[in-house]
């Protein structure tokens, strides 16, 4: 009988039973009479240790004959092993070449600079390192749309081309689209999710944006997912909340889940560990008060950049909630504050250890006549929001949300140096190959 095929993830379940392990050579090395032969096969990493008096003499010398990433299918016994990451090893007893590449595989044993790395993307993503990242970057994904339909959001997905700026005429990738004009890659799905929420109460949406800014930090793309809730009737503390409640979660599920991929990425699990309701509250004054104490030139009135965020957020063990922003500095569709005219009702969810903001959000404007003012002062075309001002011709009401940067989130959890490296395949100003 076959040993059956079995992925590496699964192989607890077949201890000092024969497998089939199908996959790619990562790594090798030999000493002597023993070859070390480190497998994956997407799910997982298994060392598989040939002894040459345990097998034929041919498929001994034919795994002296493999390049890196050769593809094959290898047999043996799954025996427990402490010592190994996973627990277990695979005593090998067969080994079946699928394609054993004719030359050296590009990324080597060797450090390589990262533009060496970017241009070689779609290989480095095999790398132990970049697997666990993206392992970390679809539980963040899972949790949080469990989260939401646990909460009975319901996914409404919103167009990708669209005639409508969601964020500001500067950050716009455009294009001619057929005999209707100018069409532009969205930058948010936000107005449309505001649609949704008067018609089912609590949506998300889920899906790629796209930001023409010439940034060059470490914290920016031009092309990202967003997960973007909105929830009718609820206000601007109920929005802090939910976001709150979503961040803990996320993070709670990776440390439930992902502790092995933290690992491989020698992230401490501590910082992770405090990220638990409630989080920190400022508003907008006192952090600029704060950051010129700590030596930022940053005057009252201006954004923050990435430096003041930096700054700010390592001085918290958790993340922090900045609320209130000047009206000039955010965007046309935030609510108005009640007892100060020049400020808005919205917040920025900046996570700790220096990452900066993760999440921004806010109370939506709701009054017709106060938003189509604050269209007409950013020099927005009116025509194109015909629909979006509908929704406060005809049944307006109090709704917040807010739009959480994937990449952000799983840059910080997995404590990684750029968020380049959270994506699977990067767009920078720099890069849009492969």
């Amino acid at each position: 009988m076959a040993a059956p095929w079995v992925e590496i993830r699964r192989v607890a379940d077949f201890e000092n039973r024969e497998v089939t392990i199908k996959g790619w050579l990562f790594n090798k090395r030999s000493s002597g009479k023993i070859h070390f032969l480190q497998l994956r096969d997407g799910t997982g990493f298994i060392q598989g240790v040939m002894v040459k008096q345990a097998v034929p003499e041919e498929v001994f010398e034919l795994a002296k004959t493999l390049w890196l990433e050769a593809s094959l299918e290898v047999t043996g016994v799954v025996r427990a092993d402490e010592r190994a990451p996973s627990g277990f090893e695979l005593t090998v007893t067969g080994l079946r070449p699928i394609q054993n590449p004719s030359e050296e595989y590009p990324i080597g044993k060797k450090d390589h600079g990262i533009d060496f790395l970017m241009d070689h993307r779609h290989l480095w993503l095999r790398s132990r390192g970049q697997h666990a990242v993206m392992r970390v970057r679809d539980q963040v994904i899972w949790s949080a749309r469990s989260f939401l339909r646990d909460r009975g959001f319901l996914l409404v997905d919103s167009p990708i081309l669209t005639g409508a700026v969601g964020e500001g005429a500067s950050g716009l990738f455009d294009l001619d689209y057929f005999d209707t004009g100018k069409a532009f890659l969205a930058q948010t799905g936000q107005l449309y999710a505001e649609a949704a929420a008067a018609a089912y109460g609590k949506v998300y949406c889920f899906g790629p944006t796209f930001r023409a800014e010439k940034s060059k930090t470490r914290r920016h793309l031009t092309e990202f997912w967003m997960i973007e809730p909105e929830v009718a009737f609820y206000d601007h503390h109920d929005n802090m909340k939910l976001q709150e409640d979503l961040v803990s979660a996320i993070v709670r599920d990776v440390l439930e889940n992902c502790v092995p991929q933290l690992t491989i990425l020698e992230r401490d699990l501590e910082p992770l560990r405090k990220v638990v309701a409630p989080f920190y509250h400022i508003s907008y004054d006192e952090a600029v008060d704060k950051l010129r104490s700590l030596g930022s030139d940053i005057q009252h009135g201006e954004d923050f950049g990435n430096d003041d965020e930096t700054l700010l957020t390592q001085q918290y063990d958790k993340p922090l909630f900045v609320e209130c922003y000047p009206k000039k500095v955010k965007a046309f569709y935030m609510k108005e504050h009640p007892d100060r005219s020049d400020l808005v009702l919205c917040d920025d969810l900046l996570a700790p250890e220096g990452y900066g903001e993760i999440i921004g959000g806010s109370q939506r404007e709701d009054d017709l006549d106060r938003l189509l003012t604050r269209i007409r002062e950013q020099g927005l075309p009116e025509e194109s929001y015909s629909w979006y001002l509908d929704l406060r011709r005809y049944g307006s009401f109090v709704h917040s949300g807010f739009g959480m940067g994937v990449e952000r989130v799983v840059a910080w959890i997995c404590g990684l140096q750029h968020i380049r490296e959270a994506i699977p395949w990067p767009r920078t100003i720099y890069r849009i190959h492969p």
